[in-house]
């Protein structure tokens, strides 16, 4: 590409050289971009920019915050009145109202996006979710509802990494029994475990299994991911988004569990 233009939210950055940084863009036009541009691009933001370069290693210019969307300006135009959409100089708002908890529940879903995109691959669909997503960690939100943000966002994003969770058959194309208990494997599914139900608990603390009684399943499969089942979908979407990243840890996750311990 030469000289294109972009528009993207800015994922994560590394220092690079003294007055440069290695981003990563999450692109509407190309996915997961990497680049060098001028420090200072804020988290969060709709950004503007200009992209060159043939390799995996793009040069971006101009990196500015996006202005108000150009639908509403066109209708302005419409009306006989000129409208100034230059995007803005970038300004010293790294988190976009995204406070509080809220900030380390973005930073996750930045971190497991550049951790787990493959590059120069465009996910339009995936990149409105994640749009929705910051406007809603925007809004105050209870722990509840900041969990549902979160096992809503690794939904759509597991569907673009091609994973489909099968929650009413087993791995043998089985029924799931309500009886019965279960243990998830990412690459297999769901395997029957010759345990009862009140021994589930016990076994998943005595192997670090993600094991789930076949009634919970069902009504996982039945409701979806609401408050009622967000316990069951939290364990589930962790062990996948785990095994995605070869259980290596995640920045974000770390600072969220200190951030609760000092509370």
């Amino acid at each position: 590409m030469r000289n294109e233009a972009l528009v993207g939210y800015l994922l994560h950055q590394r220092p690079y050289q003294e007055k440069r940084a290695l981003y990563y863009l999450f692109s509407q036009q190309h996915g997961v971009i990497h680049g060098v541009g001028k420090k200072g691009a804020p988290l969060f933001m709709p950004l503007q920019l200009f992209a060159t370069g043939k390799r995996d290693l793009k040069t971006f210019s101009q990196i500015n915050i996006a202005s108000q969307d150009t639908t509403q300006a066109d209708s302005v135009q419409k009306d006989g009145v000129q409208k100034d959409i230059t995007p803005a100089v970038l300004e010293a708002l790294p988190y976009a109202n995204i406070s509080g908890q809220h900030q380390y529940a973005a930073l996750y879903i930045n971190e497991i996006l550049w951790r787990l995109l493959p590059t120069e691959d465009p996910m339009p669909v995936l990149w409105q979710h994640y749009q929705i997503s910051l406007q809603q960690l925007k809004q105050p939100l209870n722990n509840s509802e900041l969990r549902l943000c979160l096992r809503q966002f690794e939904q759509y994003l597991f569907t673009e990494l091609g994973f489909t969770l099968t929650l009413t058959h087993d791995n043998v194309e089985d029924p799931i029994e309500y009886d019965c208990t279960y243990r998830f494997l990412p690459d297999v599914g769901l395997l029957p475990v010759l345990v009862h139900n009140e021994e589930s608990e016990h076994l998943a603390s005595e192997s670090g299994q993600t094991v789930f009684k076949g009634a919970d399943i069902i009504e996982m499969a039945r409701l979806g991911i609401t408050g009622q089942t967000l316990n069951h979908w939290s364990k589930l979407h962790r062990h996948l988004i785990d095994h995605l990243l070869d259980y290596q840890p995640l920045q974000s996750r770390l600072l969220w569990q200190q951030q609760q311990r000092y509370q």
